[in-house]
């Protein structure tokens, strides 16, 4: 049996992370991996999906863009490979691994034990329990990007962030889309404004959407090319391709969760503290295995965390937790939805208030002709001072072309506790899109006439 530091299973983001961090500590540390290094993000995920977007964007023929995809992903992938984590310090291990006892792996007959273990293994689509759908040919995540031709048309099962981007890139490259989603709204987990938003931009780009009926079977079209979704209501969508894209599982088969210690939850993640700590001493586990924020920047960041508060010299005290309100996220269509924090349903229960800026009164947004989005800042009452200086700042939503970037300024706003004030006195370079945080701030400090407040916008 050989003996470790560190042993993290799992070579995705999160895995990726966690052997890196350890390295850099001086920590003998080994990856245990059954596949590429580089997970779901570099070949199913992140990488594949924004190159088409890109691609799709620029008017690119979607043979050209295929070629650009794979080109990117080898790019990317040579930057993560086994060969570069050696020379990085982090020892590499490809087969599968599982539990055989306490801080104990078991790969393919061999056996290692380490001080702290990292359980990184991801997750993998879900694939909902429909009449029928075992026996038609669908695509998720993972067989999407293997195609070599443009579909004439694609249902996409699923109005979350996967299937509302793929569905306004396939459009981009010529495809007839269909968007089936049981809720009432397209990105049923964003801003209703949002939703809102985007429905507009996909009925202008012609793109079907279906919304707030489930779906109850799934067969063959009539004409024997194709599938058709029955829903509900008695009504089918048709198309020659399908994508099925309502969400991910994890990824626990193998690993003898249970001969570890580690309890899973209810859904089949393994269970974590704010610590990243699973039940089970010296094990933690990080990125979508936790059911947590399924995003390959929070799994990065989970990676970190788990290896610093498993190797701390300080025990219990120097250990950092998880936080979440400060991540952001971003769906990657056209405009970009992108939010950080509390939604302003869930900043009620904290006293909060909102400020919405629409894009039609943002300048930069007016010379673009992109006015369809808007900005929605949340902010609360800070203990003891209350409302003063505006409070803190809670979350954002923004919809807007470049709402990805602009979210990061919010995003550092909530990590350092910051007034909302300052995000008012910020003096932001005119005309840019970020211009409209600071008018959303301002909203905060209207003085009796309708005009922001001198001493604080």
């Amino acid at each position: 049996m050989r003996t470790y530091d560190v042993a993290v299973v799992g070579g995705g983001a999160g895995g990726l992370a966690a052997a890196r961090a350890g390295a850099r500590r001086g920590l003998r540390t080994v990856l245990v991996s059954d596949s590429a290094l580089g997970g779901d993000c570099t070949f199913t995920g992140c990488v594949p999906s924004k190159t088409l977007i890109e691609a799709a964007a620029d008017g690119r023929e979607f043979g050209e863009a295929v070629t650009k995809m794979r080109s990117v992903i080898s790019q990317i992938a040579a930057s993560e490979d086994a060969s570069v984590l050696r020379k990085e310090g982090v020892e590499v291990v490809e087969g599968r691994a599982g539990f055989s006892g306490p801080r104990t792996l078991s790969i393919e007959g061999k056996s290692i034990r380490a001080e702290t273990v990292v359980v990184a293994t991801g997750s993998r689509p879900a694939v909902p329990p429909i009449q029928g759908l075992d026996t038609v040919g669908f695509l998720t995540n993972e067989t999407v990007f293997d195609l070599e031709e443009l579909p004439a048309s694609i249902a996409i099962l699923g109005g979350g962030a996967i299937g509302c981007e793929l569905a306004q890139a396939f459009r981009r490259f010529g495809s007839q889309v269909h968007v089936v989603e049981g809720e009432a709204r397209l990105l049923p987990r964003e801003e209703p404004e949002a939703s809102a938003v985007l429905a507009d931009v996909f009925a202008a780009d012609g793109i079907g959407v279906h919304l707030g009926v489930g779906v109850t079977r799934v067969g063959p079209a009539e004409s024997g090319a194709g599938v058709c979704l029955e829903r509900s209501d008695g009504s089918n969508v048709c198309a020659g391709t399908l994508l099925v894209a309502v969400g991910r599982r994890p990824n626990t088969a193998g690993l003898e969760a249970g001969v570890g210690g580690v309890e899973l939850d209810e859904r089949g993640f393994v269970r974590t503290d704010r610590f990243l700590a699973t039940s089970a001493p010296g094990v933690y586990a990080v990125g979508d295995v936790t059911g947590r924020l399924l995003f390959t920047h929070a799994a990065d960041e989970m990676g970190r965390i788990a290896v610093r508060n498993g190797s701390s010299k300080l025990g219990r005290l120097g250990r950092r937790a998880f936080v979440t309100p400060s991540i952001p996220w971003v769906t990657f269509c056209d405009p970009e939805v992108a939010r950080v924090g509390l939604t302003e349903a869930q900043a009620v229960e904290a006293g909060g208030r909102v400020a919405f800026v629409p894009m039609s009164q943002v300048d930069r947004a007016i010379a673009a002709g992109r006015t369809e989005g808007f900005v929605k800042l949340i902010a609360g009452p800070r203990r003891l001072l209350g409302d003063s200086g505006g409070g803190r700042v809670l979350g954002a939503t923004i919809v807007a072309p470049r709402a990805g970037e602009m979210i990061h300024e919010v995003a550092l706003a909530i990590r350092t506790g910051m007034f909302t004030g300052r995000l008012a006195q910020t003096v932001h370079a005119y005309p840019t899109w970020s211009t409209s945080l600071r008018q959303a701030a301002a909203k905060f400090f209207v003085a009796s006439d309708g005009h922001p407040s001198e001493s604080n916008s």
